[in-house]
């Protein structure tokens, strides 16, 4: 990817730019609107918000966009369905109308652009994003009215156009938030973010742990009423857990539109599918095109499969790789490997993680009660059916995104074009 003159300077915005740019005027106001109290939120998460905005070239957006689609339309093949099925849970066999809502393509910012990090089906926070981008002030760029939908219209649509294409033009009246223990849920704000959104577009919703749910007659409900949708917040992606029958036996006798759904997540966001991605030779027989396997190539880290025969040479190599559990989620058991204990990759080395080429994530320069301070930041694209509903970034120290930093959390982003002040 060239070196152009927005990625030049969103480089030095980033750097250099030391804005508090939340309007928490604004961001109480949208809060309370849907009965979040916002004092309540930031005093229960305190780092949920950094108050600083984050830039970024609109070459390495449009970059992003491009590699989506191009992994979409890997992902619509024939042959990577059924290679990709065929190590997958059985459930993953189980074929749903519904495309599945909020697919998340986490990146870093490397020396070299983009670098597609893991996809999550069932990423987290886009409300509470658009909230927060809603309450932003003119910082060192300044922004213009984009000419597209808010992101909670292009929201509200896609849970309609989910449905759409599982039940045709049947009412959606009901529609359950589903997640274990949900007000124990660090996000659990949100649910109530996505109630209103729900309620506001004239859908009764309710926000539901998976155990208060029957399956009978052919209709799954809680508390007494039918749920015709299920958002599903559960990262139990297979639904084998035993308080998962009831969602799980509805979903597979088609009486709720699931979604995400276990399908998805088999042929998105199973890490192994990344080694995949980078089978070059693999991706031209089954017919990917060479500008494609060329995004591919240029935007994904190269990732291995870690077992016990190719361990010893992953513990010398170790500082060169990040090792995540393959069906992993949202950091957890992923290591640095020049963080990694010899007892951690000895676990690590009997199989069930893969190993990526790491990739540095890129910073954030900015001042936390008046002291300098360097936070590094990912990038999340929200997407949906391929297309990208909303950029969002995370601020955070330590190796992975973590919501304890001071100054850190989510953080609304920019794009910069070719001149400073302009935003395309």
């Amino acid at each position: 990817m060239p070196h152009t003159d927005s990625v030049r300077n969103a480089t030095l915005l980033n750097a250099g730019c030391v804005c508090r740019s939340v309007d928490h005027s604004k961001l109480e106001l949208a809060l309370d609107q849907c009965g979040v109290s916002h004092t309540e939120l930031l005093a229960s998460h305190p780092h949920l918000f950094s108050s600083t905005q984050v830039y970024v070239a609109q070459a390495h957006l449009d970059f992003m966009a491009d590699l989506i689609h191009a992994i979409e339309r890997v992902v619509a093949l024939p042959a990577w369905q059924q290679r990709v099925l065929a190590g997958a849970l059985p459930i993953a066999a189980h074929v749903p109308m519904a495309a599945s809502v909020f697919m998340g393509y986490d990146f870093h910012l490397g020396e070299n652009g983009p670098r597609l990090i893991e996809i999550n089906t069932n990423a987290g926070g886009a409300l509470l994003c658009t909230k927060l981008l809603h309450a932003q002030e003119a910082c060192c760029v300044l922004p213009v009215a984009a000419d597209t939908p808010p992101p909670e219209v292009l929201f509200a649509e896609m849970f309609r156009h989910e449905w759409l294409l599982s039940r045709g033009d049947a009412p959606l009246t009901r529609i359950a938030i589903v997640d274990e223990n949900p007000a124990d849920q660090f996000l659990a704000p949100e649910f109530e973010l996505f109630r209103c959104l729900f309620e506001k577009a004239g859908i009764a919703s309710l926000i539901v742990d998976p155990r208060e749910l029957s399956f009978a007659q052919g209709r799954l409900q809680a508390s007494g009423e039918p749920i015709d949708l299920v958002y599903n917040r559960l990262t139990d992606f297979a639904l084998e857990e035993a308080q998962n029958t009831a969602l799980r036996d509805a979903y597979l006798a088609d009486a709720v539109v699931l979604t995400p759904h276990p399908r998805a997540h088999a042929l998105y966001a199973d890490k192994r599918n990344l080694i995949l991605l980078g089978d070059e030779a693999w991706l031209a027989e089954i017919g990917v095109s060479e500008a494609d396997r060329a995004l591919l190539r240029s935007g994904i880290p190269a990732t291995r499969e870690v077992t016990p025969n190719n361990a010893q040479q992953f513990w010398s190599e170790r500082r060169q790789w990040f090792f995540k559990p393959a069906l992993g989620y949202g950091s957890k058991a992923a290591y640095r490997g020049d963080k990694m204990t010899k007892r951690v990759f000895e676990a690590v080395s009997q199989g069930g993680y893969v190993a990526q080429a790491l990739v540095p994530p890129s910073e954030r320069h900015l001042l936390v009660e008046g002291i300098a301070h360097r936070h590094k930041l990912d990038l999340r694209n929200y997407c949906y059916r391929g297309e990208v509903q909303l950029v969002s970034a995370r601020l955070y120290q330590g190796q992975t995104t973590n919501f304890r930093t001071p100054g850190g959390g989510f953080a609304a982003v920019f794009a910069v074009g070719g001149k400073i002040g302009v935003m395309p």
